[in-house]
């Protein structure tokens, strides 16, 4: 229950601070060109609001509906379908006498300021902690592999040379690379061969169900021991490190998985290394095939890992690159949901899968890692032309400049309630999908 309220509380925090910042990002631009705004709210406020003050001309308020916030700017059609200023003059002060190319800034203000968000904590980020992770050179003991992974021919204990003839630096990549690259060939060392595996098309919905079905592989030492385990009882004891199952080698975790799974209702001889003794125990497999065991996972205790540090005005030039490679890598991701054989948009999924992307013990790295690539999110959804997202309005803006023809105020009142509806349905959707794998 404890894991599921931090993961709640830093979702809310994270979103908190992506909808002030969206939502800034009109008011500025709006300020600027001295436009007046009405309302700025946290959240929704259909009926009543949880708080509210006004200041000047602007009330700020928060809404009890969690779906994200919203400016009231005077003279514009927008989400809350408001049309009683329409049927007044134009007034100075109104978005709808504004120069087309300052209407535009307004509307993109908020997508400027998530990417500028993302930028300046990917940097502070960067700065702060730097960059650590596993070169591919490291991973000495090979690779462990699933069912998936067995199925285009890797082998566990392959080493992974490059994608396509092209040397990896970060294992971590690997996936990401196979399937947003659209990575043809793996090249793998097997032994003392060098085996080139091909990548059937057809696949690719496997591997983005199942992303991490290459895994770096690790000897098995013991970590620790669940409540009446089996193991412990029989004599395993923390740092242990396996040697062998019925005298057969069992150093790696995918070793003794399946050798144990083999044994699965007998009695196995396993041998361990107890610092530089090697013990022999007589151990009965239960019918799950599990000791009761936790493997010691710290990578850094086997690889050693490759860090790079930033002082504060390299960190900024490290965050731009890390803030157009993580859109990139979006884009690409976005691009999935449009590809049948992909499947990808049975993947999409609502606040719940948001939720559980942060880690169950608060960690401000990973929540502020987690905060800038969901302001990239944030801002290229309302970025794409859809009514009622920023981005049709700014298509709408970019005709009208183009060919000097204002849209009438009764095609963009529909196109907004085209575009709430359209919204409305993929909320429902994505968040549908999330009540389903509940169940499942």
């Amino acid at each position: 229950m404890n894991e599921v309220l931090i993961k709640a509380l830093q979702l809310i925090l994270s979103l908190t601070i992506l909808v002030i910042i969206h939502e800034l990002g009109h008011f500025f631009f709006a300020r600027l060109f001295k436009t007046r705004v009405e309302k700025f709210y946290l959240f929704f406020n259909p009926w009543f609001s949880l708080f509210k003050k006004k200041i000047g001309e602007t009330e700020y308020g928060i809404g009890w509906l969690p779906f994200g916030g919203y400016v009231k700017i005077a003279g514009m059609i927008d989400e809350s379908l408001d049309k009683e200023q329409l049927k007044h003059p134009p007034q100075p002060y109104e978005f709808r006498s504004k120069k087309s190319w300052q209407r535009l800034l307004i509307m993109l203000g908020g997508i400027l300021f998530n990417i500028f968000l993302a930028f300046f904590i990917y940097s502070m980020v960067l700065f702060a902690w730097g960059e650590k992770y596993l070169p591919n050179s490291e991973v000495k003991y090979g690779i462990m592999t699933d069912s998936l992974g067995l199925s285009i021919g890797l082998k566990n204990g392959d080493y992974i040379l490059s994608l396509d003839n092209k040397p990896i630096d970060n294992f971590r990549k690997i996936v990401h690379d196979i399937v947003l690259n659209d990575v043809k060939t793996i090249q793998v060392k097997r032994n003392d061969s060098i085996i080139n595996i091909n990548i059937p098309s057809t696949i690719k919905a496997n591997l983005i169900k199942n992303p991490n079905f290459i895994e770096v592989r690790i000897p098995f030492i013991i970590d620790g021991f669940i409540e009446n385990s089996i193991g412990k009882k029989f004599g395993l004891q923390k740092d242990d490190r396996f040697v062998a199952i019925n005298n057969e080698p069992a150093y790696f975790f995918d070793e003794v998985r399946d050798k144990l799974n083999k044994n699965k209702n007998k009695t196995a001889i396993i041998k361990v290394l107890r610092g530089k003794d090697t013990v022999t125990l007589n151990i009965p497999i239960p019918d799950n095939g599990k000791l009761g065991i936790y493997p010691l996972s710290d990578l850094e205790r086997f690889f050693k890992l490759k860090e790079i540090n930033y002082n504060f005005f390299e960190s900024f030039i490290a965050g731009v690159g890390k803030t157009f490679d993580m859109l990139n890598s979006y884009i690409k991701q976005f691009k999935l949901l449009f590809s049948p054989e992909t499947r990808a948009y049975e993947s999409i999924g609502g606040f719940i899968t948001i939720g559980k992307i942060f880690p169950s013990e608060w960690d401000w790295y990973s929540f502020w890692s987690m905060t800038a690539f969901l302001s990239i999110i944030l801002a290229f959804m309302n970025l794409l032309p859809i009514p009622a997202l920023d981005g049709g309005f700014v298509l709408f803006l970019i005709f009208e400049i183009i060919t000097g023809k204002k849209p009438s105020d009764k095609f963009l009142e529909y196109a907004q309630i085209v575009g709430m509806v359209i919204l409305f349905s993929l909320l429902i959707y994505a968040n549908g999908n999330d009540i389903i794998k509940l169940f499942k």
